[in-house]
C-alpha cells in the first residue's frame, strides 16, 4: 500500500513533465527540470538564485527575476513529486530547493560583507567564512522556509504561485524579525530600482511589494503549460502596468514650485577604515572634518544650516575632549548646526566597568554646547554587540568595534531639533534597512538624516544597496533626507526616493544642496502594512481554492 501511496503522489509531477517534454522549446526545457534530483536540483537551484542577485543594485536587472523564479517554480514541481510518506517528509524536497535558492541568492548578493574582515584580517580573519558563507547559509533558512510553507497548497496552475509568492512574503518579514533581524536585499527591492518604480511601497508596503514582486516573477512559469499563454501574458502586463503607471502619476501629481528649503553640508572624507581609530593619527582626522566643514561654499550657494558627518566620525569620546568642543564652537557659525556621528558614554569615566557606551548622533551649536543627542536603537550582530556574549567569547568571538561590552542600544528613537519649527528623525548605518521604521517613528520630524560609515565593505555593491535601501524609507515615510556617508554614497534625497545630489563612492569632498523640505504628497494609503498583509492572505486564499479544486477533480 506504501508504494502505491508514493506512486500516485509522483504521478502529477511526472504526468506534467511528460506532457512538457513533448511541447516545445519552453516546455521541454521545464520538462526537464522538474525531472532532476538529487545534487543536479540543488546545483540549478543555486546557480538561479545567484542569477536573481543580479536583480539588486548596483546591477539593477530586474528582468532576471523572470528566469530566475521560474526556474525555482518548475524545480519545486519536480520536489513535488518526490516520493515520501508523512507531512513533515513531504516539506524536506521543497525546503532543501529554496534553501539552496537563498544560499545562491545571499552569497551572491551579500558576498561584500567579507570585506569588514579584511581591515584587519590578523585579528578576524577567524571571521572570514562566517560572513561569507554561514551569513549567507543562515539567511537561505528563510527561503527554505518560503518553499515548506507553499508545499501544502501546491498544484497545478495559478494556485501554486500564490501560494509561493505569499510564503515569500513572510519568510521576509520573519527575515527583517528573527535575531533583531536582518532585512537586507528583500525581493521586493528588485522591483523598485528608480523613483518611479518605489511609489507603489507606499501603497502595499514592503510585505506587499515582496508578495507582488514574486507572484509577478513567477508568473512566466505558466508559459511553460499548454493553453492560456495569453491570459498569463495579460495578467503579467496588468501588475506590470499597475506598478509603473502609479509611480508615474504619483510623481506627475507631486506638488511643484517653490517652498521651504534647506541649504545643508554633507561632509565626506573617506577616511580609511584601518587609520579610523589610529590613535595617532586621531588630531589629523578631527582637523580634516573641521577643515572641510568650514569651506567657504561654491559662488552662489548660500552658508550651510546644517552641517553633517558620518557615523562615528568623531575619532575619540567628545566628552573628554573639552577643546575639541572648543573648536567646533569656533568652526560652526551663528545659526549653524552640526550633527555628527560620535561615541557617547554614560558613566564616571570610560574605564569604568560600568560604563555604557552608545553609537550615536550628537547635535552642537556654534556656542560648542552638546545639546542633544540620539542612540542607535538597532545594533549590528557581531559588528556592535555579541550575543550571548560569554558563551561565544570561549571560542574567540569577538565584535569588530572594540569597546568593553560592546555598544549599548538606545531605549527609542529620539528626535533632535536643529533649527526652530525643524526636528529631524536620526538614522545610524543599517537602521535604515528595516521596512517601516522611519515612517512608524518619524513623527513630527520634516527631515530624515542617516550617517553611516560604509568603508567597511570597500569598492563592492554593499553601499550602492545601503543607499537604495536608504532611499525607500524616504518614500514610506514622505519626508526627504540628508545622508553622510564616511566613504560614500553621501546622497540628499527627496520625499519621493529622488537622488537630488549626491557624492561618488570613495570620493573626498563637500556636498552642499538646497534640499526642499515639502513632505510628499497624500496619495498613499494610510495603513499600507495592512494593505501588504491583505494582499498575502488573499494569494494564499487563492492558493487554497485552487488546491481544493484540485483535489475535487482528483477524487
Amino acid at each position: 500500500m506504501a508504494g502505491a501511496s508514493q506512486q500516485i503522489q509522483m504521478q502529477p509531477a511526472l504526468a506534467r513533465a511528460a506532457d512538457a517534454a513533448r511541447e516545445p522549446a519552453l516546455s521541454a526545457f521545464a520538462g526537464r527540470l522538474m525531472l532532476l534530483w538529487g545534487w543536479q536540483r540543488s546545483l540549478v537551484a543555486l546557480v538561479a538564485g545567484a542569477l536573481a542577485a543580479l536583480a539588486q543594485a548596483p546591477f539593477d536587472f530586474p528582468a532576471i527575476g523572470f528566469v530566475s523564479f521560474p526556474v525555482l517554480v518548475w524545480l519545486l514541481d519536480g520536489a513535488a513529486g518526490d516520493a515520501a510518506s508523512g507531512r513533515l517528509r513531504r516539506l524536506r524536497p521543497f525546503f532543501v530547493t529554496g534553501w539552496w535558492f537563498g544560499f545562491g541568492y545571499f552569497v551572491a548578493g551579500l558576498w561584500w560583507v567579507g570585506n569588514a574582515m579584511l581591515v584587519d584580517i590578523e585579528e578576524y580573519a577567524w571571521a572570514l567564512p562566517i560572513a561569507v558563507l554561514i551569513l549567507p547559509a543562515g539567511l537561505a533558512l528563510f527561503y527554505g522556509l518560503a518553499a515548506a510553507l507553499a508545499r501544502p497548497l501546491w498544484t497545478d496552475g495559478f494556485g501554486r504561485l500564490c501560494a509561493l509568492a505569499a510564503a515569500f512574503a513572510v519568510a521576509e518579514w520573519l527575515r527583517g524579525m528573527v535575531l533583531t533581524g536582518f532585512p537586507w536585499n528583500a525581493i521586493g527591492y528588485a522591483a523598485m530600482p528608480v523613483p518611479p518604480m518605489m511609489q507603489s511601497v507606499t501603497m502595499v508596503g514592503m510585505t506587499g511589494m515582496n508578495a507582488l514582486t514574486v507572484l509577478a516573477f513567477c508568473l512566466p512559469a505558466l508559459l511553460a503549460a499548454p493553453g492560456r499563454r495569453m491570459l498569463v501574458l495579460v495578467a503579467l502586463a496588468v501588475l506590470v502596468a499597475a506598478h509603473l503607471g502609479f509611480g508615474y502619476a504619483r510623481l506627475a501629481l507631486a506638488p511643484q514650485g517653490d517652498g521651504e528649503t534647506l541649504s545643508a553640508r554633507l561632509v565626506q572624507p573617506s577616511i580609511d577604515q584601518s587609520r579610523k581609530w589610529d590613535a595617532q593619527v586621531r588630531d589629523q582626522i578631527f582637523s580634516t572634518y573641521l577643515e572641510m566643514s568650514a569651506r567657504p561654499p561654491e559662488q552662489g550657494r548660500e552658508p550651510p544650516k546644517l552641517i553633517v558627518w558620518p557615523e562615528t566620525s568623531v575619532p575619540f569620546i567628545l566628552q573628554q575632549r573639552p577643546q575639541a568642543l572648543t573648536a567646533l564652537g569656533e568652526m560652526i557659525q551663528d545659526g549653524q548646526t552640526l550633527l555628527a556621528g560620535a561615541v557617547r558614554f554614560e558613566g564616571e569615566a570610560p574605564t569604568d566597568p560600568s560604563a555604557r557606551f552608545y553609537n550615536s548622533i550628537v547635535a552642537v551649536n556654534s556656542a560648542g554646547v552638546l545639546y542633544d543627542a540620539a542612540d542607535k536603537v538597532h545594533l549590528v550582530p557581531l559588528g556592535e554587540f555579541v550575543p550571548f556574549a560569554d558563551l561565544l567569547g570561549r571560542f574567540g568571538i569577538t565584535k569588530l568595534v572594540e569597546l568593553p561590552g560592546g555598544f549599548s542600544a538606545g531605549a527609542r528613537r529620539h528626535l533632535i531639533e536643529v533649527a526652530p519649527g525643524l526636528r529631524v528623525a536620526p538614522y545610524i548605518c543599517y537602521e535604515v534597512i528595516f521596512p517601516g521604521i522611519v515612517a512608524a517613528e518619524a513623527g513630527d520630524a520634516r527631515l530624515v538624516v542617516n550617517v553611516t560609515n560604509d568603508a567597511w565593505f570597500g569598492n563592492s555593491p554593499g553601499p550602492y544597496q545601503h543607499l537604495r535601501q536608504a532611499q525607500l524609507r524616504a518614500v514610506e515615510a514622505g519626508r526627504p533626507m540628508l545622508r553622510a556617508a564616511n566613504n560614500g554614497i553621501s546622497a540628499a534625497i527627496d520625499s519621493y526616493g529622488t537622488i537630488v545630489d549626491a557624492l561618488r563612492l570613495d570620493g573626498v569632498g563637500n556636498l552642499d544642496v538646497a534640499l526642499p523640505l515639502r513632505p510628499a504628497d497624500e496619495l498613499r494609503a494610510a495603513r499600507p502594512g495592512l494593505v501588504g498583509w491583505s494582499i498575502v492572505a488573499l494569494l494564499v486564499l487563492l492558493g487554497a481554492v485552487r488546491r481544493a479544486r484540485g483535489s475535487v477533480r482528483m477524487n
